[in-house]
């Protein structure tokens, strides 16, 4: 399997593996299914310092994860938001991890200070995940989502990161 930048080809193998999501799931508080448009419009709005990668299992996209702003006021920026999915065809093969560990290179590579997890749910194997490489609990945000007539809290999980590289100029 291949850790790998994601291109614009992999955008509607992407919006499969979260789709399903969206639609069955309350690993992400989005409602409805991104259109293909809408992903490659995603995947274009995110570059270089937050990109997304992909797990690349013989040409098939098995898996994606990103990394976002955390905020938009500037003083945020050395700050970062992470996101992992896999296929739920591929699970429990390590690709989250592998995803993972590419994500955490990626944000010290690029001089991030703090990633933030923001885990609808408490979802068991993502806080696993989480825990696995570092991250703590900061916090649980109680009903702040509402997905399939229930509220949902949301556990807020921190890695702080020794950085590699200068952190980036702040205005």
């Amino acid at each position: 399997m291949d850790i790998r930048l994601a291109e614009l080809r992999d955008a509607e193998a992407i919006a499969a593996i979260y789709n399903v999501e969206v639609l069955e799931s309350t690993a992400t508080f989005d409602l409805r299914p991104r259109t293909l448009d809408e992903q490659r419009t995603w995947l274009l709005e995110r570059s270089g310092a937050h990109a997304v990668i992909v797990a690349d299992d013989d040409g098939d996209i098995v898996g994606f994860a990103s990394l976002s702003p955390f905020r938009a006021r500037p003083a945020y920026s050395t700050t970062v938001e992470n996101s992992i999915y896999v296929h739920r065809g591929h699970r429990r093969r390590g690709i989250a991890l592998a995803l993972m560990d590419e994500l955490i290179t990626t944000a010290r590579q690029h001089g991030f200070h703090s990633m933030i997890a923001r885990i609808a749910d408490g979802q068991p194997a993502s806080v696993g995940l989480h825990e696995a490489v570092g991250f703590t609990l900061v916090g649980v945000e109680r009903e702040v989502g509402r997905k399939f007539n229930r509220w949902l809290d949301v556990s807020v999980m921190q890695l702080l990161l020794e950085p590699t590289a200068e952190p980036p100029q702040v205005d």
